[in-house]
């Protein structure tokens, strides 16, 4: 069976995303999604690494990280997941696995790439339907961002905001809010595979430079057009091999 990609290279931002096994709904209670959580606020105090977004989904998870040591996060995710399918399964009297083999992890450029990718995380559940806005949705960062979180924060803001380079708080969250609210009103939410599927999303510069980081291990190939460039590696995409989607929140 493929696969999902894993790329690391030091100093980088990376959006991760992993499925429950065989695409099964195992996050569909608000209990569960609250108990993942809890997961991912004790795993960040234990590791060092800044959370910059989050959204956890009725079948899969999109987190997006950064650290200077790359190891620890693999490690983080790994724990949290790994904890999380333990009780999960005790819990329900559950046997066998509760994630798909491998998560993926995307390397997203700082500034305006990594900002938009922000709001294709936060959108998840609003483009399969679930809800008519994030706000609506408590198991995403968008509630940290927009202050509507006052406890056990996860997300960190102060590494958000140098990733986007130095902004005030109060003109992310204008911008953030205004990105969002354009993309609902034009119904432009469609799936972009870029976001989940690629080596690394942002500038042509940069998806070059870690293609020259990556270069050797797989065949690979640069995609897009303007400002916005993909880092692809050929063959199939992660999920590819798992059938026809079924159920609005298989869209990652």
């Amino acid at each position: 069976m493929p696969r999902a990609n894993r790329y690391f290279v030091p100093g980088q931002v990376y959006h991760l995303t992993h499925r429950c096994h065989d695409r099964q709904f195992l996050l569909k209670f608000a209990r569960d999604r609250d108990a993942y959580r809890r997961k991912l606020w004790q795993g960040v105090g234990e590791f060092d690494l800044s959370l910059l977004d989050y959204s956890v989904t009725s079948n899969h998870v999109h987190l997006l990280a950064c650290a200077e040591n790359t190891e620890q996060i693999s490690r983080f995710i790994q724990r949290v997941d790994g904890e999380f399918a333990q009780i999960y399964n005790r819990r329900n009297h559950r046997s066998g696995a509760y994630w798909e083999d491998r998560f993926h992890s995307t390397m997203i450029e700082p500034g305006g790439h990594l900002e938009a990718c922000m709001v294709y995380i936060a959108l998840n559940m609003v483009r399969c339907r679930a809800v008519p806005h994030p706000r609506q949705w408590p198991w995403c960062g968008y509630h940290e961002l927009m202050g509507l979180r006052q406890r056990y924060r996860i997300v960190d803001i102060e590494r958000i905001l140098a990733m986007l380079g130095g902004t005030t708080l109060d003109e992310v969250r204008r911008h953030y809010e205004a990105m969002i609210q354009e993309r609902i009103a034009k119904d432009e939410m469609k799936r972009d595979s870029k976001w989940t599927e690629a080596i690394a999303v942002g500038s042509k510069e940069f998806v070059r430079q870690m293609a020259s980081c990556v270069r050797g291990r797989q065949e690979l190939e640069i995609q897009g057009a303007g400002d916005t460039w993909a880092l692809k590696e050929l063959g199939l995409r992660y999920g590819a091999f798992l059938g026809p989607k079924t159920g609005c929140s298989d869209d990652l």
